[in-house]
């Protein structure tokens, strides 16, 4: 398969770009489109023949759960069953945005969208390529992130092509995307909302909005049970993850440099790589040091953190050593990703 690479970062062609993606869409193929977190791939997901595409393009476990993207609040009528008061509400704060809320599905939507389960996860971006697509499509877009299945997530239209060029029908370039995360996921078919994977749209942020919220139990482990039937994307298998050993350092800040480079001079014979801070980068002694922005700017480091990830690989790092980051707010994200990266690799580093 060709890939056809269509670049509407100048707003002049977005319209007949739009159109020829829509297109694909309802032909039943595959599209890669920017959205404010990350890029997605794209398929009807109504069309219970489309949807496998998605898996077989990525290399996806067909028990992972799909995410439907709308463009206008009303195309959810149609595929959830009820939409409770507490999704009304979230609707009304985080839509459009980088919040998905999980709701039990209606018969239309297909159980390979939802990996076997009895509800849907459903979303509408604020990217606006994103939203014109699904619009012009007419159906809502099933979309994971638009990579191979356990690669760093894309957030440039470089990162789809590397990973997917002869797998899909279409790569949209949008540009780099705005936060660098993908989306909260929220489910709302009990009497109490939970969070099946943290992201942008913070537990207190959700809390301020619909009062109580729960953290499900597995976003919380650092040992994820592998028998576990996943509710929502990203819950069970290894994602994010380098070619080389990664492995995160927790604890101070002038300890952890002290202990990484203790472990790079013991790698000797191996290309090795640090993930830093701009507060630390200078300290180490690795071959290649690549920092993810300021620790007093979270939403630096989630914007670059994916990139950076992808960037070990292009150097040919063996072994990556990484920080550790607070883990309030919109760090307890952030810290999801790195420790799915790692494979769950980690060091507490005693004062």
């Amino acid at each position: 398969m060709k890939t056809e690479y269509v670049d509407l970062r100048d707003e002049y062609d977005i319209k007949e770009g739009i159109k020829k993606a829509a297109g694909i869409i309802k032909k039943g193929g595959l599209v890669a489109f920017p959205t404010e977190t990350v890029y997605g791939l794209g398929a009807n997901g109504l069309d219970e023949n489309a949807v496998p595409k998605i898996y077989e393009a990525k290399g996806r476990p067909s028990d992972n759960p799909l995410i439907l993207h709308i463009s206008e609040f009303d195309e959810i009528k149609s595929i959830v069953k009820e939409i409770p008061k507490t999704a009304l509400i979230l609707a009304e704060e985080f839509w459009p945005g980088p919040l998905t809320m999980v709701l039990k599905k209606s018969d239309i939507v297909p159980y390979r969208t939802t990996g076997g389960l009895e509800s849907v996860a459903v979303r509408m971006p604020s990217n606006k390529i994103a939203r014109e697509l699904i619009n012009a499509s007419g159906v809502p877009i099933a979309a994971p992130s638009a990579n191979s299945s356990g690669r760093p997530s894309p957030t440039k239209a470089s990162h789809v092509i590397l990973d997917l060029d002869g797998k899909i029908d279409m790569v949209i370039d949008g540009g780099a995307v705005d936060i660098g995360l993908e989306s909260t996921i929220v489910d709302v078919t009990g009497d109490v909302p939970v969070i099946l994977r943290p992201g942008f749209i913070t537990e207190e942020m959700l809390s301020e909005a619909i009062g109580r919220v729960e953290i499900d139990e597995v976003v919380k482990s650092l040992s994820p049970d592998k028998d576990l039937k996943p509710k929502a994307p990203g819950m069970k298998y290894r994602h994010y993850a380098p070619k080389g050993k990664m492995t995160i350092y927790k604890g101070k800040p002038e300890r952890v440099v002290e202990r990484i480079n203790e472990e790079i001079a013991k790698s000797a014979g191996k290309k090795t790589a640090v993930l830093a801070t701009d507060e630390t980068k200078m300290y180490y002694k690795a071959d290649v040091v690549i920092s993810v922005g300021s620790r007093e700017d979270g939403e630096s480091i989630a914007h670059n953190l994916f990139d950076a990830l992808r960037r070990f690989d292009d150097v040919g790092a063996e072994v990556i050593f990484s920080e550790g980051f607070d883990e309030n707010r919109l760090g307890f994200a952030i810290m999801n990703r790195l420790h799915k990266s790692a494979g769950y690799n980690i060091i507490m580093i005693k004062e």
